[in-house]
């Protein structure tokens, strides 16, 4: 009933009649005429969870915390080092701006082939 009675009121008021003269003045005063646009939404709790307790989830998996591997904080600081090189490749003023992203593009190069190494080295042993 609601969303009736909020659809009438939306049209009754966009099909209200203006009288607009030449080049959109009225009495020698230019009208603005603002648009109406109608949205109709719905909330629908897709992802309903009866027992949510908030952000952490079930309290059952809380007690139980990720533990990274020594690959996984290997591959960390491989990021964290070539992160800091590509800054710093980026920041070099002294190098036209090809020559930067030839740099930048090798830097990414060579982190990717240090990250597959250190990732067989690990599965080798």
């Amino acid at each position: 009933m609601v969303i009736v009675f909020a659809l009438g009121l939306s049209v009754a008021a966009s099909s209200q009649k203006v009288v607009v003269g030449a080049h959109g003045r009225v009495g020698g005063h230019f009208y603005y005429r603002p648009y109406t646009s109608v949205v109709i939404g719905a909330y629908a709790p897709f992802y309903y969870h009866p027992f949510w307790y908030g952000y952490y989830g079930y309290p059952a998996y809380n007690n139980y915390y990720y533990r990274p591997t020594k690959l996984d904080l290997e591959i960390a600081d491989i990021k964290n080092d070539y992160a800091e090189k590509i800054w710093s490749a980026r920041q070099d003023k002294t190098l036209s701006g090809k020559e930067r992203r030839q740099e930048v593009r090798e830097l990414k190069h060579e982190r990717d082939r240090a990250i597959i190494n250190a990732e067989r080295n690990y599965y080798k042993q």
